[in-house]
């Protein structure tokens, strides 16, 4: 206990520096509009963004990336009461009973219980993560490059289930990722590999020309498509403080909200989705009048909005202590990481803890900073609501294409970028997730470098990665969950044929 205070108290003396404390307002700020205005991804953001973290220190640059991220799970909550549209696919539940409190005259509570129980799950959560954060470093410290493999096959695994869609489109999208990985030239050999004979991809894809293509770019081009329609709420907001009955209401799916929220987010495969499902299909099914649901029972916000921010914060651990990214923002946080130099996974800790503790720390100054700015600031969210997409897209592209070209300062990478987002804009339409494909190419490197450090120990032998108990198991819980997912849908096929 003594080591994790003073764990904290470092983790507090990095993160409330001048600069460190500017630039988690800064990520706290821009995730709340971008939660708010939908359209706009905390991944296509993350993605834009990362050009301009080369002016600052890799732990201010991921302080105010992680702050992009949990502050876009406050601001989807704002959109989803008030417009009854999810700024974040995990505020989808928060649209159910949030919306409906907002057409009674019940916004503010139903916005400031969402800002409050968030805080406190945040909180609870920051404490999470940095309890395990040394247990866990020190069990990944053990692992050797077969262990890791098997790890990432597990991550991948869990990828493809926890997708939404088609099992096949999600395998598919990650097979594409981890082949994207291997373009450039190899290491070992010198060779060049999926060239094509271009110049340009010899030292293989910049991470953040695949990023903005696949996310920023075509997240603009699917927007402009699509004609905007906004239900924004037009009665008052009320006040914003929740009253006794509705604090007692609220209590116990708060608290039930932050265990499963914490629990699911550390899942890899983006498990942070479920947690607002898992509150919400709970507090359903415990409370003692279920056709309340849907209609306006505040215990549909209290719970999902808990459960969403604390698997916003601990998707932090297997990233921290692992290398492993969780998920698509998790995979742009490694991409980050990176680019300035630090190898994801268990050293961090160990070489660099002032970016390990103080980002940590910042997670709750971040959270507290959300509750400050959110609720006066509720009017001015409600005015930037009606502000046309097609008016923000023209300035959006326009700074895209200076980070770009800043990074490299060649104009080919421009162009690459352009290529990846009409790209993934036909994904989208095809019905392909781009996620996955962002998660395969940021494994993929780690996972070839583990394999062939694997397989020069054990001098060529593949059974290395079975006889080992500790990879044995994971390649087996990996294969025990994809056959878990297929087989309903190999029912389904075989009924569907039996009854025809």
């Amino acid at each position: 206990m003594e080591a994790l205070y003073d764990n904290l108290s470092h983790g507090f003396s990095v993160a409330v520096s001048f600069q460190n404390l500017g630039l988690c307002f800064i990520g706290v700020v821009v995730g709340t509009l971008v939660g708010i205005l939908p359209g706009v991804g905390p991944i296509a953001t993350i993605a834009m963004l990362l050009p301009l973290t080369f002016n600052f220190d890799p732990t201010g640059a991921l302080i105010m990336l992680a702050g992009i991220y949990y502050g876009a799970q406050y601001g989807g909550s704002t959109t989803a009461i008030l417009i009854n549209i999810p700024g974040e696919a995990t505020s989808v539940v928060t649209t159910l009973d949030g919306h409906q409190m907002a057409r009674q005259g019940r916004a503010g509570v139903a916005l400031g219980t969402a800002a409050l129980v968030s805080f406190f799950a945040g909180t609870v959560s920051t404490l999470v993560v940095a309890a395990l954060g040394v247990p866990l470093t020190k069990l990944a410290l053990l692992f050797g490059p077969a262990e890791y493999f098997s790890l990432m096959v597990l991550g991948l695994a869990f990828a493809v289930v926890l997708a939404q869609g088609s099992l096949l489109k999600a395998a598919a999208m990650i097979l594409l990722g981890v082949l994207l990985a291997a373009i450039g030239t190899d290491l070992e050999t010198g060779e060049a590999r999926m060239t094509f004979g271009l110049d340009e991809l010899a030292d293989g894809i910049d991470f953040v020309v695949l990023a903005m293509g696949v996310f920023g770019f075509a997240e603009i081009l699917r927007n402009l498509e699509n004609p905007e329609s906004r239900d924004v709420v037009r009665a008052k907001i009320g006040r914003l403080l929740p009253n006794k009955a509705d604090i007692k209401a609220s209590i116990m799916p708060m608290l039930r909200g932050t265990g499963l929220g914490a629990v699911l987010g550390i899942l890899p495969g983006n498990g942070a989705v479920l947690g607002p499902f898992a509150s919400y299909t709970t507090e359903k099914k415990l409370a003692k009048d279920p056709s309340r649901f849907g209609k306006g029972a505040i215990e549909g916000v209290a719970g999902p909005e808990a459960a969403n921010n604390a698997g916003a914060q601990t998707a932090f651990i297997p990233l921290l202590t692992l290398g492993i990214p969780p998920n698509a923002v998790m995979a742009l946080m490694v991409g980050a990481m990176t680019i300035h130099g630090i190898i994801p996974g268990p050293q961090v800790m160990t070489k660099s803890p002032d970016l390990f503790w103080g980002m940590i720390a910042s997670m709750w100054i971040g959270n507290a900073f959300l509750l400050v700015i959110n609720l006066p600031m509720i009017g001015i969210w409600v005015k930037l609501l009606n502000v046309p997409y097609r008016l923000m897209f023209s300035a959006i592209l326009l700074f895209c294409c200076i980070g770009i070209y800043s990074i490299n300062n060649d104009t080919s990478d421009v162009a690459l970028t352009a290529m990846f987002g009409l790209f993934g804009y036909v994904l989208i339409k095809l019905g392909f997730e781009p996620a996955p494909l962002l998660l395969g190419f940021v494994l993929g490197r780690l996972m070839e470098e583990k394999l062939r450090q694997a397989l020069i120990l054990s001098r060529g032998d593949f059974m290395t990665f079975v006889e080992n108990p500790v990879s044995g198991v994971l390649l087996a819980i990996s294969l025990g969950i994809v056959i878990f997912a297929v087989l309903p849908a190999v029912r389904k096929k075989k009924e569907e044929a039996l009854s025809s």
